[in-house]
């Protein structure tokens, strides 16, 4: 079981709270999208459940099991893998030796070239480009290599910021595309984008964070549904915009 839960969940910074009783489920094997607006605190809920920001108070549980306070390596053992916002790729690398880098606390080399290779079945534009530098790649493709490069521990579970922010249109396209392709993998993903009407459209549950906390959570397809959500935060014609 990967299920991950967080339960009364405050957390911020020198600043003070940004989360203030977060409640909120990932289920095993599914995505869950988390929406809002700037400062709602969705990448800080990353944070906390990776181990970089230590919550004052609450509980976060992995399978039912306490990992709140955990270091984020402690974290990485038991599965747990963030794919940051920023671009995290070393540029003058290839893309083969950037992804050989996703097993590097791993001690069975064998094991991480098989990984590799098997993750470069998955993703095409690995076997295509691996021998390039990451640096060349489009800012979508390198994306693509991230989340590859996430996958070579054999992740339970996969924390994604904002995968697409700063891309053009065809490369958000590209990584929704590879988002989309996650969902048969088993893994449970909770998935913070800002692009609310596309993340919950490659999303099973979503949930709308505000002021630190859910205000809504529920299957991706109803929020995409709900008048109010649409209103607040897809735009006053998101009903519209579904149907052309």
């Amino acid at each position: 079981m990967s299920e991950v839960r967080l339960e009364g969940v405050v957390a911020g910074y020198g600043f003070g709270d940004v989360l203030r009783g977060i409640d909120l489920v990932a289920e095993q094997g599914k995505i869950t999208c988390l929406i809002g607006p700037n400062g709602a605190g969705k990448s800080t809920v990353l944070r906390a459940v990776s181990g970089l920001l230590r919550p004052s108070r609450g509980s976060i549980l992995l399978a039912g099991h306490e990992i709140s306070g955990l270091s984020p390596r402690r974290l990485l053992d038991l599965g747990v893998v963030h794919v940051p916002q920023e671009r995290s790729l070393f540029p003058l690398m290839t893309v083969w030796e950037n992804l050989l880098m996703g097993g590097f606390v791993q001690r069975d080399r064998r094991h991480v070239q098989r990984r590799a290779e098997e993750l470069a079945e998955r993703f095409p534009l690995i076997a295509e480009r691996r021998g390039e530098r990451a640096g060349s790649l489009s800012g979508g493709e390198q994306k693509t290599v991230e989340i590859a490069r996430a996958l070579m521990l054999e992740p339970k579970v996969m924390l994604i910021d904002e995968p697409s922010i700063g891309l053009a249109p065809k490369a958000r396209s590209d990584v929704f595309a590879t988002l989309a392709s996650l969902s048969d993998g088993g893994w449970t993903i909770l998935l913070v984008e800002q692009n609310a009407r596309s993340g919950l459209a490659v999303a099973h549950q979503g949930a709308v964070l505000d002021g630190g906390v859910v205000k809504l959570a529920g299957p991706a397809a109803e929020l995409l549904a709900n008048d109010e959500v649409g209103r607040l935060y897809l735009g006053v014609d998101h009903l519209a915009a579904a149907k052309v």
